[in-house]
């Protein structure tokens, strides 16, 4: 009987699943067709980013219940390939402790923790909105489950939290991780406008090691969702990469990301050089990368999204989507260490030719294009003085020009702009160290991700016509040409 019953619950929870997940097919106004978005619902930051057993697993922060932000809980899904994802049941949900809000995964491949040797433990922020409500500060502590099923199942840690809060604000967003050097785990932890570094043997008793905020460094108020690793350069030459993300005060408004590049040693993170802004749009934030990918490969995910207006843009079934998958490799030059991000190399399996020409003379426009799914790649010899435009027939644009070293983008007039005032009061600019010698412009129904110069400088957009792009325009200040010129089609993933 009693096998019977439980049989029974997982089936009536497994149809639950599929019926309250199943009342789209992905195809509303606006919906990404190669990026992930929850079938339903809420979605903002990846969590728990991990390889394990052949699959890639995203844990993201999801609300059931509604298409804005809510009591928050881990959404999952798997893929093989970060292309094609699986979606699965909540992996965690809130409870008397609070709300799950973000932090990180990891397999314990020693069973330090006594779950099990090769559990998959999630390292979590609760967060307590009654104590909110009385006024403390001290409404967020760690916690920590396990599953014994690759993340199909979870516990809960009976003697949660694992650490307190002895009474700051903004107390949250782990990154966990083994740190082979010190034989022991290391936590880096978004507290107010710092990080804090901590180390455990076991994942459940946590030793404080040192802050970290540099001198004279930028005031950009709350610090959140840091990530902490270790890279080689080009020239073999090790060094530590810690991601910080800021809600407020990005170089074009709101959220944003960047990053330090430095030294540690288990316990103390020393930057090298000033921080760096990993994207310059106002659509990329909560970055963090997946944790045991194989080869040692960095792949970077972040939330497409800003909270100045995240709430309020115009999709109805779903809110937010992830950007593309990112691999990232460590550079060095005259001016210093910078990061460049390429899209991870599944992604060429989706694209197919559309058009390919050397020497492109401009003006140049090609009509009747499917913008919607598009990559668009072409290299620099001379000039970088050109405007590149998306429109429609409706006369809504977005612009993309490139002038000396700036780059500035444009979707003030790109169709649907008044469901917030603050999602395209102006243009948006980035400004370059170098010359621009590639650009690669990745389309996705309401997306433009933009690598320059293989990936040193990106810019990711939100943009909502009313009708798909599908003319392409491009123009040169002196008439040059550009040199091999491709554009692609980009397939579908969901089925």
């Amino acid at each position: 009987m009693k096998i019977t019953a439980l049989f029974l619950l997982i089936l009536l929870f497994n149809t639950s699943f599929a019926q309250n997940n199943s009342t789209t097919n992905y195809n509303e106004p606006y919906r990404p067709q190669f990026h992930f978005t929850p079938e339903s619902k809420w979605m903002n930051d990846p969590n728990g980013l991990i390889y394990f057993n052949g699959k890639y697993h995203l844990f993201y922060q999801y609300f059931p219940d509604g298409i804005i932000w809510g009591p928050m809980h881990w959404g999952h899904a798997v893929s093989t390939d970060l292309l094609q994802w699986k979606q699965l049941p909540i992996a965690l949900y809130p409870d008397k402790l609070g709300w799950i809000f973000s932090g990180s995964a990891v397999i314990d491949t020693t069973n330090s923790a006594g779950f099990g040797k090769n559990a998959m433990i999630a390292i979590f922020t609760y967060h307590n909105d009654e104590i909110v409500k009385s006024g403390k500060k001290n409404c967020e502590s760690q916690g920590i489950a396990y599953s014994l099923d690759e993340g199909l199942t979870w516990t809960k840690y009976k003697e949660n939290p694992v650490l307190n809060n002895s009474g700051e604000q903004d107390f949250r967003d782990p990154k966990v991780f083994w740190n082979a050097a010190i034989n022991k785990w290391n936590m880096v932890l978004a507290v107010g406008d710092k990080s804090k570094i901590w180390s455990s043997t076991n994942l459940k008793q946590w030793q404080f090691e040192s802050d970290f905020k540099p001198t004279n460094d930028l005031e950009l108020g709350v610090w959140e969702c840091p990530d902490l690793f270790s890279m080689k350069t080009n020239s073999g030459e090790t060094k530590w990469i810690m991601i910080v993300n800021h809600g407020d005060k990005a170089p074009n408004g709101g959220s944003g990301t960047r990053y330090f590049v430095g030294d540690f040693d288990g316990k103390t993170f020393k930057e090298s050089q000033k921080s760096i802004w990993m994207d310059n749009g106002t659509d990329f934030y909560a970055a963090v990368t997946f944790s045991n990918v194989p080869d040692n490969k960095r792949i970077l995910l972040g939330w497409m999204s800003n909270w100045q207006y995240a709430t309020k843009v115009p999709t109805e079934v779903w809110r937010s989507a992830m950007t593309m998958p990112r691999e990232l490799s460590l550079a060095k030059d005259k001016k210093g260490y910078y990061l460049n991000q390429k899209l991870v190399s599944q992604f060429s399996t989706l694209i197919k030719p559309v058009f390919e020409q050397a020497n492109v003379v401009t003006p140049f426009e090609k009509v009747n294009l499917d913008l919607s799914q598009t990559e668009v790649t072409f290299d620099l010899d001379k000039t970088t003085n050109f405007i590149l435009s998306l429109s429609n027939s409706k006369g809504e644009v977005y612009t993309i020009t490139l002038s000396e070293n700036k780059l500035i983008t444009d979707r003030r007039n790109s169709g649907n702009i008044n469901f917030s005032e603050t999602f395209a009061p102006n243009s948006q600019v980035m400004n370059l160290n170098d010359k621009i010698s590639s650009f690669k412009l990745v389309l996705d129904k309401s997306s433009a991700e933009i690598l320059l110069n293989d990936g040193k400088y990106s810019m990711t957009n939100l943009f909502f016509p009313t009708k798909d792009f599908s003319i392409l325009n491009i123009v040169s200040k002196d008439n040059s040409p550009i040199t091999n010129l491709k554009i692609n089609s980009i397939s579908r993933v969901w089925k």
